[in-house]
């Protein structure tokens, strides 16, 4: 820590004299700036009829101080932000209008960020991106045409940081409850030779987290040099990093939490003689220490922009990305013969082992696109086109009285190959003043082909279960969007749309965990209409949108996970969502604003049909019943002051009752839940140093005691119905205290 802070001091001094020989004018690089129609081709504007949420570079840099990108999200509309060790890092994800992080389209540049396998976007993979950000896009719904696995509900789409002006940086230091503390410094080289430029970031994020050995160790870079010409802009780039966090997905009981407290969870625990924890029947118990999720992965990106003329530009994104990592984890009184290496046929058999389950990711792909722009009507056309290689595989790294020699060999391996490709047009025609038409279609071809055999061991076949899936899928995806501007300050739009998705991996091999059939579960459809209004002037903005979504077909969580704790998903043939979102932001005085949003929806499976094996009300007809982790009402309010170099936020967040399954059971649920945060930061500047931000953050100031997220299930034991739940508890109140140099 202290050669952290002489660090800091070093690194302002010997920069004194560069600052103040930088005489280039602040909009210097407008001389060189060549639209970036990788992310335009992906956005929505204000004309697009599209809601969404933009963020700006200073709104993002206000939540760069340690927690996961998703803590970012959940400030706008319909989005809640989940945690399983309690801190909002590591082991975050979120949902937008009740849908799940897997039906979510998230992007860089116009690049998937989703895995194309899990299609979820683990961001403590890529730890900081945060920090990496310059503007954010929230798209609720259909949105318009992406790359990667379709946006069921909405997207995010994020640019990198644009390349300073100037040669700078800045170096973060952050601290706060729980061990949890961020060191990172930043560097820019500003314009070299009026042309060139390099931006670098290291960052280091660690917490021992609000969960008992809920520890998240993370490591980031980022390396981008651009070239800035006449009428071409080149950016290479590349980010990424290593995590090592302790596995928490298991979640607790509430007769847990009441014997042993919130922070508690049973993960690497195994039986001593005399261990240094005591159940509350009086076992011994020790945890293994090294039962943890480890991951490697390196995202690189080649931009090529080009403008030809006043009216077409052209785009080029070249796209390589390279993750390793494995689940190790203690496992007692396994029963060997699962694990066909060993060679073990008796069934009785049991030992503790450590296993590992390892995969390696390969995802390369380009995107392609092409603008044109006269005075009122746009295009863009343009595709793209990726392919993914993953081989998974299991090792044993012990086993209980057994010689290294005797466990060698995979106890699964399996590998997946997939391809996606799309082409798409987009065109925006300005009618007459105020009126705009926005046409955007997109043909997309998918090819998913996954064989050998899987980590589930079948106890009906007594063999590892194989895996046999080699499945095309074709979809259309068509969206029309009208936009009104009227009187000043107004606008009304509309929209219509139609999207399509895959369904996932564990979609396919976790089904025979609780169906009891044999059918492959089927591509999504959602149909998608939208209808607001925005009112917006210089201190007061307004707006309320009304969405209808309707699906065949979807996917919705069925409260049961897998050995890895992904959530298992069956089928509906029919269900809807539907609600109103509304939002206002005021600013009655130039050093006061407030603001806030509200979600109220109703989200209903059409004549639900139980077609989980071991529930209660297995093959009964409910009716209609609300669709999983999908809270009826959601909101945040805000009041920030900006004074002279002070500011201060105060805002509170609810999120209504979720059920974890569809059949509206109590004991199955996750009660409502608010909490309240404080942000407080002063910023003073000197002739040294070009800002010093001094800030803290109060989480959860009133200390609420809630969980942020859950599962369960229901079974039949002898006639009896048994319900399980499992929660993810939060913490208490806690703090994080923060200073920023830039120079």
């Amino acid at each position: 820590m202290k050669r952290f802070f002489v660090f800091l001091a070093a690194v302002a001094q010997c920069v004194t004299s560069a600052m103040a020989a930088d005489v280039m004018p602040q909009d210097s690089l407008r001389t060189y700036a060549v639209d970036a129609i990788e992310v335009v081709a992906v956005r929505a504007d204000d004309r697009s009829a599209i809601a969404h949420t933009d963020l700006s570079p200073e709104e993002v840099e206000r939540h760069r101080y340690g927690l996961d990108f998703p803590s970012l999200l959940a400030q706008t509309p319909s989005v809640i932000a989940t945690n399983e060790t309690g801190i909002g890092i590591g082991g975050t994800s979120f949902k937008m209008r009740g849908t799940d992080a897997t039906r979510l389209n998230v992007t860089i540049n116009g690049v998937a960020m989703n895995n194309p396998d899990s299609h979820s976007m683990y961001w403590y993979d890529t730890p900081d991106l945060i920090s990496a950000v310059g503007d954010v896009q929230v798209q609720r719904g259909a949105g318009v045409s992406t790359n990667g696995t379709g946006a069921f509900g909405g997207a995010v789409s994020m640019t990198t940081a644009a390349a300073s002006h100037r040669f700078g940086g800045e170096a973060t230091l952050s601290y706060g409850s729980y061990n949890t503390q961020k060191q990172g410094v930043q560097f820019s080289s500003g314009l070299l030779g009026g042309r060139w430029a390099v931006d670098a970031r290291l960052t280091h994020i660690s917490s021992d987290g609000y969960i008992d050995r809920g520890a998240t160790d993370l490591k980031s870079y980022m390396l981008q040099g651009s070239y800035y010409g006449d009428n071409t802009v080149i950016k290479l780039l590349s980010f990424g990093g290593k995590a090592k966090t302790y596995l928490t997905y298991t979640g607790v009981t509430k007769e847990e939490m009441e014997l042993y407290g919130r922070r508690y969870h049973s993960e690497g625990q195994y039986e001593t003689d005399s261990g240094p924890y005591q159940l509350a029947d009086g076992t011994h118990v020790d945890y293994y220490d090294d039962h943890t999720d480890n991951y490697l992965q390196l995202n690189n990106q080649l931009i090529i922009n080009q403008r030809l003329s006043d009216r077409w530009m052209l785009n080029l994104t070249g796209f390589y990305t390279y993750g390793y990592g494995y689940y190790r984890q203690y496992k007692a009184d396994r029963t060997l013969a699962e694990y066909l290496n060993l060679g073990i046929t008796d069934y009785g058999v049991e030992a503790d082992i450590i296993r590992s389950k390892v995969m390696e990711n390969h995802t390369g792909g380009v995107n392609a696109a092409a603008a044109y722009k006269a005075d009122n009507l746009s295009l863009i056309v343009g595709g793209s086109w990726s392919v993914y290689a993953c081989p998974h595989w299991g090792e044993l790294d012990w086993v209980d009285g057994m010689r290294e020699s005797a466990i060698a060999g995979r106890w699964y391996d399996n590998d997946v190959r997939k391809q996606d490709a799309n082409i798409f047009a987009k065109v925006d025609w300005s009618v007459v003043r105020g009126l705009d038409i926005v046409a955007d279609v997109q043909y997309r071809h998918v090819h998913y082909k996954a064989w050998g055999v899987n980590d589930n061991f079948d106890w009906n076949t007594m063999q590892m279960q194989p895996i046999d899936i080699n499945n095309g899928y074709n979809f259309l995806n068509p969206h029309l969007g009208i936009s009104y501007r009227f009187a000043k300050h107004h606008q009304l739009y509309g929209s219509a749309a139609i999207a399509h998705k895959e369904p996932t991996r564990s979609d396919f091999t976790d089904r025979y965990m609780f169906s009891a059939d044999d059918k492959e579960p089927q591509a999504e459809a959602l149909y998608d209409f939208e209808l607001g209004y925005n009112y917006s002037s210089q201190s007061l903005s307004l707006g309320v949108n009304l969405y209808y979504m309707t699906y065949r077909n979807q996917l919705v969580h069925t409260g049961l996970v897998n050995d890895g704790s992904d959530a298992l998903n069956v089928n509906v043939p029919r269900s809807f969502r539907r609600g109103v979102e509304l939002s206002a932001a005021w600013r009655p005085l130039r050093w006061l604003s407030l603001g806030g949003n509200a979600t109220f929806s109703e989200n209903k499976i059409r004549n639900y049909v139980d077609m989980l094996a071991d529930s209660p009300t297995y093959g009964e007809n409910l009716d209609d019943m609300t669709i999983s982790y999908s809270p009826n009402a959601m909101g945040k309010i805000f009041a920030g002051v900006n004074a002279g170099g002070f500011e201060a936020m105060i805002s509170t967040t609810f999120v209504g009752k979720q059920y974890f399954t569809n059949n509206e059971i109590e004991a199955l649920s996750l009660e409502a839940y608010n909490f309240t945060n404080l942000d407080l930061s002063y910023t003073i500047s000197s002739q040294k140093v070009r800002s010093v931000r001094f800030g803290v953050t109060l989480y959860n100031l009133f200390n609420q005691l809630y969980c942020s997220n859950g599962y369960g299930y229901s079974y039949m034991w002898d006639g009896q119905r048994y319900d399980e739940a499992y929660y993810f508890p939060q913490a208490p109140l806690h703090i994080l205290a923060n200073v920023t140099v830039k120079f």
